[in-house]
């Protein structure tokens, strides 16, 4: 069985990190959820736990480390991933859970972009997406169409079924 952690952060679109780790677990991925601060906001850490019947985690001193987390991934998905994730990854800021499972790991990453048109486009964003690439991690999206702002634009978190395609072409 091949272990995934879906990193969640803080963004409007945690709500589709829930039907993604649904679909993951049904498929017969064992998957383990890290949750930012920000993604808190959002949801809580019981609906992951129902969803794949495996605990979600959300606290640097917690009971499971990030290096245990990272040595037993096949895998990383960030979806949502925000702007502010992005930008602290490309900077090397491990200032939580979730991006010190990614730096102590040598599984691939998948991140999936999801905020407002204008952030996306931003070029601070830009580089830090750019950088992020260089440094071997892949991204899917964002897509365009509506957005939580109230108009349409690029910025939509890709479909749930095409991240579940490009998670399963990444485990091949």
């Amino acid at each position: 069985m091949k272990n995934i952690i879906l990193g969640v952060t803080g963004s409007i679109a945690c709500y589709k990190a829930c039907e993604i780790a649904s679909a993951l677990t049904q498929k017969g991925y064992s998957v383990y959820t890290v949750m930012t601060e920000g993604a808190l906001q959002f949801i809580q850490p019981i609906t992951f736990r129902a969803l794949t019947g495996n605990p979600a985690y959300t606290d640097v001193f917690g009971e499971e480390s990030h290096v245990k987390l990272a040595k037993d991934t096949d895998l990383i998905v960030v979806a949502p991933a925000t702007a502010s994730f992005i930008s602290k990854l490309a900077s090397g800021i491990a200032s939580d859970l979730l991006i010190l499972t990614i730096i102590s790991s040598k599984a691939p990453v998948l991140i999936c972009p999801a905020m407002n048109e204008n952030m996306y486009r931003n070029k601070i964003i830009q580089d830090n997406i750019a950088k992020l690439k260089g440094y071997g991690y892949q991204f899917l999206g964002p897509y365009k169409g509506w957005l939580s702002c109230g108009y349409e634009g690029e910025g939509r978190l890709a479909d749930v079924e095409d991240i579940i395609n490009k998670v399963e072409e990444m485990l091949r």
